[in-house]
């Protein structure tokens, strides 16, 4: 195990951690001795990934949650202390980005964007933020929280104002988090770009042709890994605020 990569007796909480991004963080983390927690409201496909990285010998638990309201995040939080005791790494991954003319969306439409994309996350940041910190302070070690938003927080784009709107909340909210919860626990952003997820089968190409980026073409979805790696590892000690964009070179 690389020492600057080796992540045993670590555990690591995942929202959207059944597919696409989510599940290749979820893998990563086991593959280098982390045991996982694995959330979406899905919990057959929690399941499925659960057993998955407990075939590679880490402890893994699965849970059901709609991590856009505070109650089941409350929830998710005390279920996840109470099975392992401590989180170590937090990953704001689960979101959702519908696609519509801006005077069409409603205001439950927009208030759901809100809720899964900022609202969950900042709720579930400051409740194992300040575990995180609150351990540190008596002595133990601290911890990681990596929020994933979107190159759609930082440029425009229409059609999805609320999505990037919301992602650009986290941009701001990990920055203030990552003041208020020094020097224990540090607080990073994670913007991907165009990854060819499940969601690709709703682009005309299916996420195969050229697109307009440096790179030329969209990402395979395990090429978020070494980004969410880097930003978990301790050895990124001097690394928080930030954001690190996995992106291809699109701005």
């Amino acid at each position: 195990m690389d020492p600057l990569f080796d992540f045993t007796g670590k555990v690591a909480l995942v929202t959207g951690g059944s597919r696409g991004l989510g599940y290749q963080m979820v893998r990563a983390f086991a593959e280098r001795g982390a045991d996982v927690i694995v959330a979406s409201r899905k919990l057959e496909a929690c399941e499925a990934v659960r057993e998955e990285m407990r075939g590679l010998g880490r402890k893994a638990m699965a849970i059901s949650a709609h991590v856009g309201r505070w109650d089941e995040c409350e929830r998710l939080v005390e279920e996840a202390y109470a099975a392992f005791g401590a989180v170590d790494i937090l990953v704001n991954n689960a979101g959702m980005s519908p696609r519509m003319p801006s005077h069409e969306v409603s205001e439950k439409l927009f208030d759901s964007v809100l809720n899964l994309n900022f609202k969950g996350p900042f709720r579930l940041s400051t409740l194992v933020g300040k575990r995180m910190f609150d351990r540190a302070e008596a002595g133990g070690p601290g911890g990681c929280i990596i929020n994933v938003t979107s190159s759609g927080s930082m440029m425009p784009l229409p059609q999805v104002v609320t999505y990037g709107s919301s992602k650009a909340a986290l941009n701001a909210m990990s920055r203030s988090l990552a003041w208020e919860y020094a020097p224990h626990v540090r607080v990073n952003t994670l913007s991907p770009g165009a990854f060819r997820t499940d969601i690709v089968e709703a682009w005309p190409d299916k996420g195969q042709g050229p697109i307009p980026i440096p790179r030329g073409h969209a990402a395979n979805p395990e090429e978020i890994v070494t980004a969410a790696l880097f930003l978990a590892s301790p050895a990124s000690v001097n690394v928080t605020g930030s954001i690190v964009r996995c992106d291809g070179g699109q701005h």
